[in-house]
């Protein structure tokens, strides 16, 4: 969307949830650290927060919809008290933005309560409600993770512990999952056995902290330790940190090539790799296979500007900046419709004119998903009075649905499904248009030490999935764009 000279960043492609936990051997104020961890990790979900907290053996909960500093205040984090938390926050791909999907979710059973915080996606999640209810389950959510609980809680009753049923449960469980969860005595974290979805482990004195991304570890003063590796299963209790693995588990994490073009703060460390020095890699890249002559580079706030710096070294442009983002975010949970708390919650751009007045610019950005945004972005930019745009793409195109917790569920709306790559310069009024290849991409993460799913760019996952459109049909639509 685009008003007065205000864009207003609505057309990205969204990461599911970010995940946090806390054992305290120290007194520590749990439930505050842990909305710190939550603050930090708010850039992978605005929809909705919530922290649980065991004080011996008692769970408390508190969540809702809204940020961070909108779901939490002082009176609430007051009666938060106990020695092991479980927080969460939301960006709803599946099951609808309602208070009762918020997480984390607190669940009493035959053994005792459990809380449980997901991110990501599982692919089976339809099959096994069916079953469950089947069986006489009544579910509370429309969301998966609710489906994994059933599934942990049933296998705990068949095993000797919750590690061992987590464990188990990764038998049937299909899909992309980094959980935290909280039991009487345990803390504990578990990755599928792809490594789809991030979770490290960081130390702060004698306590632990399990967490999507380790921005959080800077937050709070902990130190990394190091990540939850694929299909792994951690637990921390009064003995200190063991762990499990899958038989199954991949010795190499498998994880989503978006954690590094979009989804991760870049003061994160992502399977040891800088997500900020990776950003900048794809921007050297990008500046080599797509130069241009032109009088200043900059990037869209914020997960365009590291690809941007990179671009601008690479080619010895200089670097600026095209906008000034405004920082505010109002409250988005007591609009009525899902419409008006989206549109709330967009973060608005405005153009920096005097910087771009008169100049042939550079524009980077991490992906172009539909499309309607970065259209909004080049006309604002010379209405301003850009003499040319140029917009330069650091990551291939998006061709296939993610299955994984992006939210790119299908083919339907994807512009580079449906136009060439000079059909999209057009419709977006850019002045040149490029993407990084999947060439470029690899050498920008040459230096990984870990793999990664690039399914949404070429439509090889990483197993099986539900698939509509055949493979051909997709070889023959890309041939027909060249």
């Amino acid at each position: 969307m685009y008003k007065n000279g205000e864009i207003l960043i609505s057309d990205k492609a969204k990461e599911e949830c970010g995940v946090f936990g806390f054992y305290d051997n120290d007194g520590f104020d749990v439930a505050r650290l842990t909305y710190y961890g939550l603050y930090g990790l708010q850039h992978r979900g605005q929809e909705s927060a919530g922290i649980a907290v065991n004080d011996d053996g008692i769970f408390r909960c508190h969540k809702d919809l809204g940020l961070v500093r909108e779901v939490f205040d002082d009176l609430t984090m007051n009666r938060l008290s106990g020695t092991i938390s479980v927080g969460h926050v939301r960006y709803s791909t599946k099951g609808g933005n309602s208070r009762e999907n918020a997480q984390p979710l607190v669940y009493n059973y035959v053994k005792g309560t459990l809380a449980l915080a997901h991110n990501g996606n599982l692919m089976n999640a339809g099959e096994l409600r069916d079953d469950f209810q089947k069986r006489g389950a009544i579910f509370h959510t429309t969301i998966d993770s609710e489906v994994m609980m059933y599934k942990i809680a049933e296998e705990r009753i068949a095993s000797h512990s919750i590690e061992g049923a987590v464990l188990k449960a990764m038998d049937t469980l299909r899909g992309a999952y980094s959980i935290v969860m909280m039991s009487p005595r345990k803390l504990l974290g578990a990755r599928d056995p792809y490594g789809l979805r991030p979770l490290s482990i960081g130390k702060l004195e004698n306590s632990y902290v399990l967490s999507s991304e380790t921005c959080v570890f800077d937050n709070i003063g902990a130190e990394f330790v190091r990540d939850v590796e694929p299909g792994e299963v951690v637990w921390i209790d009064k003995d200190g940190l063991h762990s499990i693995r899958h038989e199954k588990a991949l010795e190499r994490a498998k994880i989503c090539v978006f954690e590094y073009v979009y989804n991760a703060r870049p003061d994160s460390v992502i399977q040891g790799a800088s997500v900020y020095e990776v950003r900048k890699a794809m921007g050297h890249a990008l500046a080599k296979e797509h130069p241009v002559e032109a009088d200043l580079v900059f990037g869209v706030p914020d997960s365009g500007l590291c690809a941007a710096i990179g671009y601008a070294e690479e080619s010895g442009l200089p670097y600026g900046k095209g906008f000034i983002k405004n920082k505010y975010i109002g409250r988005t949970f007591i609009l009525p419709t899902q419409a008006q708390r989206e549109a709330a919650v967009n973060i608005k751009l405005n153009v920096l004119k005097n910087s771009v007045c008169g100049k042939r610019v550079v524009m980077v950005d991490d992906s172009i998903v539909r499309g309607t945004t970065c259209a909004n972005i080049i006309r604002a930019l010379k209405e301003a009075g850009a003499k040319e745009v140029h917009m330069r793409v650091s990551s291939p195109p998006f061709m296939w649905p993610c299955y994984f917790g992006t939210d790119i569920p299908s083919r339907e709306g994807l512009m580079a499904v449906k136009y060439s790559i000079e059909e999209i310069r057009q419709k977006i009024g850019a002045d040149s248009l490029g993407y990084l290849s999947m060439e470029g991409l690899q050498e920008a993460t040459r230096f990984l030490n870990c793999d990664y799913c690039h399914a949404c760019f070429t439509g090889e996952y990483p197993m099986e999935v539900p698939i509509t459109l055949d493979k051909k049909e997709f070889e023959h639509t890309k041939e027909g764009k060249k």
